[in-house]
């Protein structure tokens, strides 16, 4: 079979044109959210309600332009699917468990593990809004 400057098989590469390989999964986490449609639009209300949360449960821990016990959030919803981010706040000792990218996470921040704040998915949810608002601005 012949391989090209990078090693990599001639088949391979026109299978992948064909679309004979399939695409990679996103990573979407362990959790009980295993997918979630996002309008294009920010939802300003449900935002709002977000921002409120995430000063009450997460900045201890968070700020978006750096990294405290935890990491800095700035364009986490470009980093992350959008049922990653919410599984990582309402299951993240199964995500640290049983997600690499959150094991990454983990062995990155001295193994200190998120706090469960046992909430809602609907809490959840504002507060994946409130991210993507930020991320948007």
């Amino acid at each position: 079979m012949k391989k090209n400057k990078w090693g990599v098989s001639l088949m391979v590469c026109v299978a992948v044109l064909v679309g004979g390989c399939a695409p990679p999964q996103k990573d979407v986490g362990v959790g009980p959210i295993t997918e979630i449609k996002l309008t294009k639009s920010i939802q300003s209300p449900l935002a709002k309600e977000g921002k409120v949360l995430f000063e009450s449960k997460c900045t201890m821990c968070h700020k978006f332009d750096q990294k405290v016990v935890g990491p800095a959030l700035s364009n986490i919803t470009r980093k992350r699917s959008p049922e990653w981010i919410m599984n990582m706040i309402l299951n993240p000792d199964g995500m640290v468990k049983e997600n690499e990218a959150a094991k990454e996470l983990l062995a990155q921040f001295n193994n200190m593990p998120m706090i469960n704040q046992n909430l809602s998915k609907k809490e959840a949810r504002a507060i994946l809004e409130y991210l993507r608002q930020f991320d948007s601005l």
